[in-house]
């Protein structure tokens, strides 16, 4: 059964956001906090398998919904997105702000990091001004007491004037105090939170302005909060809430509107204008937290973060962090390499043993051959291909970047680059996301919802496709293994191409550097924006919900698109390989076609071809080429790289080759799941063409210049 807008009042959140519940009777609770808190393990400790997930309505932004029970009572968690602060800077907070004051859940349960508690009470007190019903989930208590922190959660209790539980998310023996306290909340018939107390002047206004609002705006909405905000002229909320309200404005409400224009013309004269009148309202609420957690926060010892601070002093120093940084990335890159081999090795091995059975059956069938050639040799032998090359790389890649993300290193990459990127007048979150294309573009591209600047996360997106995907990572290998290391395998030769590959990714890094600072000079001008970045302790990472989590959510979903785009492109270039214009393929002809451009760029016409043939999915550009190079009708793979290299050299490949498709590999356009990517981002094509057109332009243009200057060098 689902609540829909007439019984959520959901509608002023930009669309109809559907509520699954099991019974009439079950609870809608909200879950939210912020990030790094446990949130995202207590919600799936409590609804277990039962949750699906997509996006809020008008917003990219992902929600997950669940059900549990607790004898004959349901319940309907939402998982808010995590987020700092209500003040909706940012998608996110938009969401969660929205959900909670115009979702009508019957609680909001706010989970709160038990080792740093007075930097969360900042969210529980911004929340309690939207909803009495709220439960503090003092989380992570086994942590706390482990670094010598005690919470009298009980005094806590009576001073926010809301039941508070602790809990330890991964042990769901604890999370039934939390489902009690959600009971007593709902219930409660005349909740009474604690109300955080601004300068007197903003309390004159408030009070003012409140015995002025309807009855019936105070049943729905908090009056305090409700002056707040028309104090404050946040138009876009305040659209929002009259819509909820069922109020068109302000406007028929003469009296209100003359008596909000005379208390912002009074704060101003007392100097509160805009920006310090949001100030104020910050200022106050950090100082109520930090006054409620006296006495309620005692640690023991000489400092429960002393480990912490030492790891990090060495890896956010600017001597060792870099290079710490950049040994962690050859290492993840090391196991990827050497751990995808023989799992890509079976996987190709079945895939293609299945393809001689299906050819068995179009024998047996009597199938005609140009059927057979087109849904076995076309279609099916392209997806094999692209399943066997990418799934084993992407599910020890992303594992190893979420166990990174899970021991809370991630964020130390994001403030080791912060520097850099406002160099560029970017924002330092976008290291974050460019980590994320490592594993693949358009999983970066939409990490890119993290940055709440429109102008920064567009900057992150068209430039994200500097730095290679694992779709890319098989052509550098091989060519760099080919060419550069040696084909004689051995861990020595591993490590060499892992260094290697390393020392391209810098160059991919640097690229993106060049680009942002050229975008932010150009198209997208502007300043960086400051943003919060919570350094979160040092924590053991959950290996088996991480590899779970991250091959669900991440590499599945990818490898899904990847697959829809490169079926019907097995389709054409099976065509373009067996369809004759005179005495020559389709294929032929183009690679004939492109060949003098390409012979400006140190390339050939087929190498070309194959990028372009590869638009849906880098991983076959190699086999197309071996393809053109053989004459074969359809894609193949030889034997070893010493066999691959042999046929490149006899078909004109000098070291000069080997460079140039190597930085044509890193420069090119994004594949097309990576375009759909952007475009869903974005809505725009606009922005799309550009993000195809960026390293298009700069892997054509550094290909010739190198091309020209080898040349000219004489090598």
């Amino acid at each position: 059964m689902g609540l829909t807008h007439s019984s959520t009042g959901m509608g002023a959140v930009e669309g109809t956001l559907v509520i699954r519940k099991e019974a009439p009777t079950d609870r809608v609770v909200a879950l939210a906090g912020n990030p790094n808190v446990g949130k995202s393990t207590l919600f799936n400790a409590l609804t277990g398998m039962n949750q699906h997930t997509g996006n809020w309505p008008g917003k990219t932004v992902t929600n997950a919904q669940g059900h549990c029970r607790k004898g004959e009572k349901g319940y309907v968690l939402v998982d808010l997105p995590g987020t700092y602060s209500l003040m909706a800077h940012s998608a996110e907070e938009e969401v969660a702000r929205n959900f909670i004051c115009f979702g009508s859940p019957d609680a909001v349960a706010v989970v709160c990091d038990a080792t740093c508690l007075e930097r969360n009470l900042n969210l529980v007190l911004q929340t309690m001004e939207l909803s009495p019903r709220v439960v503090v989930c003092v989380n992570l208590m086994d942590e706390a007491k482990r670094k010598g922190i005690h919470v009298d959660l009980k005094l806590l209790s009576e001073r926010l004037g809301v039941p508070v539980v602790g809990t330890v998310a991964r042990k769901k023996r604890s999370l039934d105090a939390l489902l009690t306290a959600l009971d007593q909340a709902a219930e409660e018939k005349t909740p009474a939170p604690l109300a955080v107390r601004y300068p007197q002047r903003i309390e004159d206004a408030i009070a003012a302005l409140t015995p002025l609002f309807p009855e019936e705006w105070a049943k729905k909405l908090n009056p305090r909060w409700l002056a707040l905000k028309l104090l404050e002229g946040d138009e876009a909320i305040l659209q929002e809430a009259f819509s909820y309200l069922g109020e068109e404005n302000t406007a028929e409400r003469g009296e209100l509107t003359a008596a909000v224009r005379a208390q912002r013309e009074e704060l101003a004269r007392w100097g509160f204008g805009e920006e310090r009148f949001r100030d104020l309202l910050v200022s106050a609420i950090v100082s109520t937290a930090e006054r409620l957690c006296r006495d309620v926060v005692k640690q023991a010892g000489s400092g429960y973060s002393h480990t912490d601070r030492r790891l990090d002093r060495i890896l956010t120093s600017k001597w060792t962090g870099y290079p710490i940084m950049l040994a962690l990335v050859a290492l993840v890159f090391w196991l990827t390499i050497v751990g995808a081999n023989y799992p890509s090795q079976l996987l190709s091995g079945v895939l293609f043993w299945v393809q001689d059975r299906l050819s068995e059956l179009f024998t047996a069938l009597h199938a005609p051959d140009w059927l057979h050639g087109a849904l076995v040799l076309g279609v099916y032998r392209v997806l094999a291909w692209v399943v066997s090359v990418m799934l084993p790389p992407m599910a020890i890649f992303f594992p190893l970047f979420t166990l990174l993300e899970d021991a809370g290193y991630l964020p130390r990459i994001a403030y080791n680059l912060d520097k850099p990127f406002k160099a560029c007048r970017a924002c330092g979150k976008q290291a974050l996301t460019m980590c994320m294309g490592f594993g693949c573009n358009a999983a970066g591209i939409v990490g890119c919802r993290i940055i709440d600047s429109p102008r920064e996360r567009l900057l992150a997106i068209l430039t994200n496709n500097f730095v290679p995907c694992n779709g890319r990572f098989p052509t550098l290998i091989a060519i760099l293994t080919m060419f550069f290391v040696g084909s004689a395998g051995g861990w020595k030769a591993s490590v060499l191409s892992a260094l290697l590959l390393t020392g391209v990714i810098l160059l991919g890094i640097g690229l993106t550097f060049t680009f942002t600072r050229l975008l932010s000079a150009t198209a997208l001008k502007g300043e960086p924006s400051s943003f919060t970045l919570e350094l979160p302790p040092y924590r053991k990472p959950q290996v088996g919900k991480v590899i779970v989590r991250s091959i669900f959510d991440r590499t599945l979903f990818v490898l899904g698109r990847a697959a829809a785009v490169a079926a019907p492109a097995g389709l054409l270039i099976w065509i373009m390989a067996n369809v004759t214009m005179g005495d020559a393929t389709l294929l032929h002809h183009c690679a004939t076609f492109l060949d003098p451009f390409a012979q400006l760029m140190g390339l050939d016409g087929v190498i070309l071809m194959a990028f372009i043939l590869g638009f849906p999915a880098n991983e076959i550009v190699i086999p197309i080429i071996l393809m053109s190079y053989l004459s074969q009708g359809s894609l193949l793979e030889l034997g070893s790289l010493g066999e691959m290299k042999a046929l490149f050299l006899a078909n004109g490949w000098t070291w000069l080759t080997a460079v140039n498709v190597m930085l044509f590999s890193l420069m090119h356009w994004p594949c097309s799941t990576t375009l759909l990517t952007v475009h869903k981002e974005t809505g725009s094509w606009k922005w799309t063409a550009l993000a195809a057109a960026l390293p298009t332009v700069a892997g054509v243009v550094v290909c010739m210049a190198v091309t020209a200057l080898v040349r000219l060098a004489g090598l």
